[in-house]
């Protein structure tokens, strides 16, 4: 029995982390808590947690290439510790990112769509070892993110004060994404209150979720 495994991908303020929880929440009403599992890109492991402290809050900035990098390599020790091995315990596993968000950011938003910046995300993507059945792109207008950033108070990362031009690159790639691979990524309207989005969410789970998975 192999694991379904569903990523949550969007600009800054979409509303992600929010619906992975949600999420969580509802499977565990149907489902054994302990066969789900919550994750975070980059991070998720203590290595990757620690790159992730780098690339958002460190002070060296790295060439497009590096940063490229580091994130695939924050992503391969999550998979190899975390994803892959709950995958197939046939549990189901739900990312606050993964290998769109690096395909966004560092391919549209600061590589403006180079195409050997987006050659070499898919020649790293192609070597990740996992890939997700089901994406939600959560979809905000960039007014709304950033009154929702300016709530939570939050430290902001560098992803999060970069120029407004790189969000709307950024807001792009995802959109690029989303009509590259319509069978995988399923584009909802987040401005929409959590948990109407959530319900959205709920229905698109409930099509690929095996009935047996909902047993003890």
């Amino acid at each position: 029995m192999t694991g379904l495994f569903i990523t949550f991908e969007g600009g800054e303020g979409a509303g992600k982390s929010t619906q992975v929880r949600l999420l969580q929440e509802h499977l565990a009403t149907i489902m054994p808590s302990d066969r789900i599992v919550r994750t975070r890109e980059p991070g998720g492991t203590p290595g990757a947690e620690a790159v992730r402290d780098f690339l958002l809050f460190g002070e060296h900035d790295l060439s497009l290439r590096a940063e490229t990098l580091m994130h695939f390599g924050a992503r391969y020790d999550h998979v190899d510790r975390l994803i892959r091995p709950a995958l197939e315990a046939g549990k189901v596993v739900i990312s606050d990112r993964f290998t769109d968000s690096t395909a966004a950011y560092q391919g549209y938003g600061r590589g403006m769509g180079d195409p050997a910046i987006l050659d070499l995300i898919a020649s790293l993507r192609q070597q990740t070892g996992a890939r997700p059945d089901m994406t939600f792109i959560l979809d905000v207008p960039r007014a709304m993110a950033r009154e929702r950033l300016r709530a939570r108070g939050n430290r902001p990362d560098r992803y999060e004060t970069a120029a407004e031009a790189f969000h709307a690159r950024v807001a792009e790639g995802f959109a690029a994404i989303a009509r590259q691979e319509p069978g995988r990524c399923i584009t909802l309207d987040a401005a929409q209150p959590p948990d109407i989005v959530a319900q959205a969410v709920a229905r698109h789970v409930a099509t690929r979720l095996p009935m047996s998975w909902g047993q003890g």
